[in-house]
């Protein structure tokens, strides 16, 4: 695979191994650092510029947060994404969004409205590139939950952020998903926009579970097991 990884910027607000952390956090919610692939210190340092010492924290913060594993005698690899994480992740967000989109029929702003028409019509527009295409998303969904108005509902989406990122880039990257994203979009926008809250919560949940369904498809097709999958195949395997 070819590497992507570039020396980190320093930062006199952050220190260095969070800098570190967070850089290799969006390697892996980007798929630069793709699932299944083991984790080299040293290799990581050259990459980055830095010393292992801050890489090898990074790596445990990692792990603490699911984005890593540790398999004995092995090391670390990207963890992968099993059916059951993504089951568990759409299950929460399709509950919470449908709250979002209810409550945001009810208290959007006019100006949030034309901020969230801008967004539609330029991903309506000609093609972009796909850091920007999952930034939009990101900001069109960032949108509503603001103009719920219900600051713990922010707060706990806010926790679920990271694991939601990873996913969005894979299911807006299968083939066909991004035009159907923007239609979806379009629909829940119209809804928003008539304070019709039962219709912005139908349509907020089924833009969810249609992309849980995307997403289920694009693991089909890559066929990706986590490291802990591989690893114990590999242990029956021995013992046949």
């Amino acid at each position: 695979m070819e590497r992507k990884l570039v020396p980190v910027k320093l930062d006199s607000y952050k220190p260095l191994r969070e800098i570190v952390f967070e850089s290799l956090r969006e390697a892996i919610i980007s798929g630069v650092l793709e699932p299944g692939e083991r984790l080299m210190e040293i290799q990581l340092a050259d990459e980055m510029g830095v010393s292992r010492t801050p890489v090898r924290e990074a790596i445990r913060k990692l792990e603490l947060e699911g984005f890593v594993v540790m398999i004995p005698r092995k090391g670390a690899y990207v963890a992968g994404v099993s059916d059951k994480d993504v089951a568990d992740v759409f299950e929460i967000r399709s509950a919470l969004e449908g709250l979002a989109a209810g409550l945001a029929a009810e208290r959007i702003t006019d100006e949030e409205i034309e901020q969230m028409e801008r967004m539609v019509l330029y991903r309506n527009g000609e093609e972009v590139n796909l850091d920007k295409i999952v930034e939009v998303d990101t900001d069109f969904h960032a949108l509503v939950y603001k103009a719920s108005r219900n600051e713990r509902l922010i707060q706990i989406l806010a926790n679920l952020r990271e694991q939601i990122q990873r996913f969005r880039a894979t299911s807006l990257a299968y083939p066909g998903r991004l035009k159907d994203a923007v239609e979806e979009h379009q629909g829940i926008m119209e809804a928003l926009v008539n304070h019709n809250v039962e219709e912005a919560q139908n349509l907020a949940i089924a833009h969810i579970v249609t992309a849980e369904n995307v997403m289920f498809e694009a693991l089909r097709r890559s066929k990706t097991l986590s490291p802990n999958e591989t690893d114990e195949q590999e242990k029956v395997k021995e013992k046949e």
